[in-house]
C-alpha cells in the first residue's frame, strides 16, 4: 500500500502544475481512501469508466480530463449525471486524480512527447503544450498518414494543404486546431492535432499547411498511459488503463 498523499505530490512535482494556468483543477479531485493499492487510469471522467473502477476494487483513478472546469456554472448544482458520478466515486471511497495542460506539455510523459516517440519524430523544441520535431527522412504525406494511423490505431481527417513530403512537424494533442499559427511561424509542412474547427479548414488551405486530425481521444490517450508504467514501477502498485473509446 502507498499513501495517497504521497503518491499526489509526486505527480504535482513530476507535472509541474504551479506552472500552468489551467482551466480546471489539477491534482486531486475527490478525496477518497488514504491508502492506495489499486489505480485505474482513463482518458475522461464518465460514469462507465467509474463503474469499471469500483468493479475492479480499485482506490484512485487518474484521468486527464477530470470533472471539474472554470467553465462549470458558479454556483453550480450537484444534480444529473454531476451528482451520480460523485454518488459512485463516494460510496465507493475512490479518490480521482486530473491532470490537464501539465500532461499534454511534459516533455517525457505527455501526450505530445509520447506521439513524437510512437512516430519516431525527433523533438526539436517545445511550441507551448505541444512539441515541434523533425523525421530523420522525408516521407510522402500518404505514407505518413498511414504510420499516424496505424500508431495511433485510429482513422485520422487528413487535409492535404501543404508539401507533399512530410519532414518538420507540429504535434498538440485534443482542441488544438488554431495553433496552427504557430506550426507556420517555426515552419512546420505538417500539424497533427485532435480536433478541428469550420473556419480553419480554409485557413490552413490558404496558409498551405497540412493538417492531420487524428482525434481528440486518440491523441490523449499515451499520457496517461505513460503514468500507468510510471507509477507502477515507482510505488509498486497495480495500475490498469481503461480504453473507453470515443470517435471524437
Amino acid at each position: 500500500m502507498t499513501d495517497r498523499n504521497k503518491i499526489v505530490c509526486y505527480l504535482n512535482e513530476l507535472l509541474n502544475i504551479t506552472e500552468f494556468d489551467d482551466y480546471c483543477v489539477n491534482g486531486l479531485q475527490v478525496e477518497g481512501k488514504k491508502n492506495i493499492k489499486k489505480v485505474i487510469l482513463g482518458v475522461s471522467a464518465s460514469l462507465r469508466l467509474f463503474q469499471e473502477a469500483v468493479e475492479k476494487n480499485a482506490d484512485m483513478i487518474l484521468v486527464h480530463h477530470g470533472i471539474f472546469w472554470k467553465s462549470d456554472p458558479s454556483p453550480f448544482a450537484l444534480t444529473g449525471i454531476f451528482r451520480e458520478r460523485l454518488a459512485l466515486l463516494l460510496k465507493n471511497d475512490i479518490n480521482l486524480l486530473a491532470y490537464h495542460l501539465p500532461l499534454d506539455a511534459h516533455p517525457e510523459f505527455g501526450n505530445n512527447a509520447q506521439i513524437l516517440k510512437l512516430l519516431n519524430i525527433t523533438p526539436i523544441k517545445p511550441i507551448d503544450v505541444g512539441f515541434l520535431g523533425e523525421l530523420n527522412s522525408k516521407l510522402y504525406r500518404e505514407e505518413f498518414l498511414k504510420i499516424v494511423n496505424q500508431k495511433l490505431n485510429t482513422e485520422s481527417q487528413f487535409f492535404a494543404f501543404g508539401s507533399s513530403e512530410v519532414h518538420r512537424i507540429l504535434v498538440v494533442s485534443g482542441g488544438s486546431s488554431n495553433y496552427y499559427k504557430m506550426a507556420i511561424e517555426n515552419q512546420a509542412d505538417t500539424f497533427i492535432g485532435g480536433e478541428i474547427k469550420e473556419n480553419v479548414v480554409r485557413e490552413l488551405e490558404e496558409v498551405g499547411l497540412n493538417y492531420i486530425n487524428a482525434g481528440h481521444y486518440n491523441t490523449e490517450k499515451f499520457g496517461v498511459q505513460a503514468l500507468s508504467n510510471e507509477l507502477a514501477k515507482k510505488f509498486n502498485l497495480s495500475c490498469d488503463f481503461i480504453d473507453v473509446p470515443n470517435p471524437v
